[in-house]
């Protein structure tokens, strides 16, 4: 393989991703339950794209959430808060059409409310719709690059190749 293509691949999103994927799956024990699972790709959603925070939320079939892993936090903010937020803020948009979010700050969306008590403070913002037989059925977020740079569309195609993961998991896993 030619050197240039070495480094399209190493720089390219779905390829690192990919190999990320491969890499952290090889630590699950192989009877792991769904969130074990699904914890993996919010932390490498994390990781990957320099994030602060990181996210994954399930949604049942009335669009609660049912499930929520984070990456970022520590233990005390955790336990503070006391239920996940329901996506019916910036996010909610993600609910109906699936198309990804990208916010320079969440403050100023005209829909950012909605958080939980204690929810820590955030100001940029990149989610994903996760699918499940055809539906939206939750969403992988990530805020606050640790460089305080934007979101861009190299994270954005890095996110969407973890959230089809997820889906997988959600799919053949959760439901």
């Amino acid at each position: 393989m030619a050197l240039t293509d070495l480094l399209r691949r190493r720089k390219d999103p779905e390829a690192r991703a990919l190999r990320a994927l491969a890499r952290a799956n090889r630590t699950l024990r192989p009877r792991h339950r769904p969130d074990e699972a699904l914890q993996v790709v919010c932390d490498l959603a994390r990781s990957l794209t320099g994030a602060e925070y990181a996210a994954l939320a399930i949604t049942d079939e009335h669009d609660n959430t049912e499930g929520f892993v984070v990456s970022g936090l520590d233990d005390a903010t955790l336990r503070r808060l006391k239920t996940p937020p329901q996506g019916h803020g910036p996010l909610g948009s993600l609910r109906f059409d699936g198309r990804p979010v990208r916010f320079e700050n969440v403050e100023d969306h005209a829909r950012a409310f909605g958080f939980p008590s204690n929810h820590p403070e955030m100001e940029k913002l990149i989610g994903v719709a996760i699918w499940a037989n055809g539906e939206v059925r939750g969403a992988l977020y990530v805020t606050d690059r640790r460089d305080g740079r934007m979101f861009d569309d190299h994270d954005e195609r890095l996110l969407l190749t973890l959230a089809e993961h997820a889906s997988k998991i959600v799919e053949t896993e959760w439901y």
